[in-house]
């Protein structure tokens, strides 16, 4: 593909998907296979547009740019760089994947497929616009384009509990949009520019540092809701067991990627090597990656301990981000394991909630207690469930250890820096301790999910009539399309593949992401040297103990043998529920309460000065006075005075709602 061809399609990545998105609306007015069929072609020619533009920078390394400049007045500007061609590659993918799987996924029984669609597009869209974008203000208007229209998604079964959860993430949504506003606004008055390759040179030359920094904590609130970083993580385990398990897939492998792009690109063109944003970032990886392992293990919901893996994976890539400040320049090992972990992790979940997905439209069910032994008898889903369940525990030949070497590699690099610098060293061998352990924990919440599902005796259930007829007949039913089984079985094998051969798979992808990194490209490196694997080892013990123990207290023997998985989430850990709700209730309203009744007080006063000045009404205040015959007299003054002062305001709202779109669309369009 030409360079000038990749400039055309630049921006077709974008608004393609958007135009499919109506496309599929109304042909979900005249079929539903014709509507299933365009959204295949959509994400067909989306994920192919997208392998051109990768193989285009890859033989030429030509950065290729463009710009809708009257947009907004700043203009909505796009580039493509190796970083941004690899994962806009992976978000493709993942639509891919999910679109394919979702032809047999939602045919069983599911309704406002139409309505699914249409925001499924549309949000493939604003994703692509959060990874091309190459400021934060284009950044911004798609990564807000993107939670809105995600939000469908959570919401879609409308049942109270994907109700309940889909205001958890608007909610979070909305408090991350505008923490992020007031930091680019800030940013941009402190700075002069938003643009990413401009704005290490500008924060450079400002003396003010801490404007920098509240700009820069305000814009990482906003990237670090979306990621699921914590204590912003609560609609995290929420959203995912209610969302449908394709909708999942991309919520837990591509949308909190989104977050933590934007989190990478304030690190490494605002905080470039600062140790203390580097530090900061070091410990809310640990809390958020720890954290979520810990409620994983403690679900009995198969898609909840999907959800809580994430947020632990999410952790691990956000130690990675933070050992890109605090390494300096020596921050090649961690800039490759951070881009190589965040592409692991979107396909391991791309693979497990589709796992999810098979067991759900057949089961219609969730709870482990439900599912003990569905997969018996089926060893192409144990297959499946195995390559992602080793990938993500990181076991070797697996992609998974790869990139959690590189990251295990880089505190090493990290305590080593700070020890010929006469630094403590303390706390960072403590952060290697939990990163080995939490990988442990990881093991051993894959391992209760595989012993549930393929190991444990099922239920005794009572087979119905049509099941007899077909156990007579030797029918056996079809728990997967042939359509979904080869869309699981690539997504599987490329995890042994990329493990395998990392130095002509993995090696070759991170060293395209390098520049946007700021960092060196490597040469050859031993994975599985003894001193690399030594960690892995250490993870794989720990995990077993962890099982083994987990096995014990989490779970009891029935009456008749079996086991029965406890429900031992701990609510004090759900911080929604035990923290922002009290504290919106008892502290925020009552508050916000109090700021509104002496505003409505405010007003009060001013319409009775208002009413004795113009309207000539007596001394006395009737709109302040209290008891029956004030409230009469106020009556009759207000259906008096009615249309001359309802008429007037609404006029006069009218007039300025009216002059704000006039505004609004002169600085879109005309500025």
């Amino acid at each position: 593909m030409s360079v000038e061809m990749r400039q055309t399609m630049l921006f077709f990545l974008v608004f393609w998907p958007v135009f499919g998105a109506f496309v599929s609306w109304l042909a979900d007015m005249v079929s539903a296979r014709l509507r299933d069929n365009t959204v295949t072609a959509v994400v067909v020619v989306e994920f192919a547009v997208m392998v051109g533009m990768l193989t285009g920078f890859y033989q030429d390394g030509t950065v290729i740019s463009g710009s809708m400049a009257s947009f907004g007045g700043w203009g909505l500007n796009l580039e493509m760089d190796g970083s941004r061609a690899v994962y806009g590659t992976v978000a493709a993918l993942m639509w891919l994947g999910t679109g394919l799987f979702g032809r047999e996924y939602f045919a069983s029984h599911y309704k406002s497929l139409g309505r699914y669609n249409f925001f499924y597009l549309l949000t493939l869209g604003a994703t692509m616009g959060v990874f091309l974008g190459s400021d934060l203000f284009t950044v911004f208007i798609f990564f807000e384009i993107m939670s809105f229209t995600s939000y469908t998604w959570v919401v879609h079964d409308e049942t109270p509990g994907a109700m309940r959860a889909g205001q958890t993430y608007l909610a979070v949504a909305i408090f991350g949009g505008m923490a992020m506003l007031f930091g680019l606004a800030l940013l941009y008055i402190t700075a002069g520019t938003l643009a990413l390759d401009e704005l290490y040179s500008a924060v450079s030359q400002i003396p003010e540092k801490g404007k920098v920094w509240t700009a820069g904590l305000l814009i990482l609130i906003g990237f670090g809701a979306k990621a699921g970083m914590f204590p912003l993580h609560i609609w995290l385990p929420k959203a995912h067991p209610v969302a449908p398990a394709p909708a999942s897939a991309l919520l837990s492998g591509i949308l909190t990627k989104s977050g933590i792009f934007g989190v990478i690109a304030v690190t490494v063109n605002i905080f470039r090597y600062n140790p203390a944003w580097g530090n900061m970032l070091l410990v809310l990886g640990a809390v958020t990656m720890f954290g979520g392992a810990l409620l994983a293990l403690f679900s009995v919901n198969f898609k909840r301990v999907l959800a809580c893996s994430s947020m632990s994976q999410i952790g691990f890539i956000l130690i990675g981000v933070g050992l890109l400040a605090v390494l300096g320049e020596e921050n090649m090992l961690a800039a490759r394991g951070t881009v190589l972990h965040m592409m692991n992790h979107s396909l391991f979940k791309l693979l497990l909630f589709m796992v999810a997905g098979v067991i759900y439209m057949n089961t219609h069910k969730l709870n482990l207690n439900e599912l003990k032994g569905w997969g018996r008898g089926k060893p192409l889903l144990m297959v499946l469930y195995l390559s992602g369940a080793l990938g993500i525990g990181g076991i070797p030949l697996f992609s998974g250890y790869i990139s959690k070497t590189l990251l295990h590699e880089g505190i090493v690099e990290y305590a080593s820096l700070a020890a010929g610098q006469g630094g403590f060293t303390g706390w960072i061998t403590l952060l290697e301790w939990v990163f080995l352990l939490t990988g442990g924990m990881t093991l051993a919440y894959m391992a209760k999910l595989f012993t549930v599902l393929f190991i444990d005796r099922p239920q005794q259930t009572h087979p119905t009539a049509k099941e007899k007829k077909r156990l007579e007949k030797g029918i056996r039913k079809r728990y997967m399309s042939p359509l979904s089984v080869v869309t699981l079985s690539v997504a599987a094998l490329i995890l042994p593949v990329f493990g395998i051969l990392p130095g002509f798979t993995m090696d070759k992808l991170a060293d395209l992401t390098a520049p946007f990194f700021r960092a060196e490209t490597a040469g050859d490196i031993a994975y599985f040297s003894l001193n690399n694997l030594k960690g892995s080892l250490i993870s794989i013990l720990f995990g077993v103990v962890i099982y083994v123990a987990a096995m014990r207290l989490l779970v009891r023997k029935t009456a008749d043998g079996q086991r029965e998985y406890l429900d031992c989430w701990p609510a004090w850990l759900d911080l929604e529920d035990s923290v922002y709700r009290p504290l919106h209730g008892k502290v925020l309203l009552p508050l916000l309460g109090a700021v509104c009744g002496f505003c409505d007080k405010l007003a009060d006063r001013g319409i009775g000065l208002m009413n004795r000045a113009i309207f000539r009404e007596k001394s006395r205040d009737y709109w302040m006075e209290k008891g029956p015959t004030a409230e009469k007299l106020r009556k009759k003054l207000r259906i008096r005075h009615e249309q001359i002062l309802a008429s007037s305001l609404s006029f006069g709202l009218l007039l300025c709602a009216a002059g704000m779109v006039a505004t609004l669309l002169y600085l879109l369009y005309w500025r």
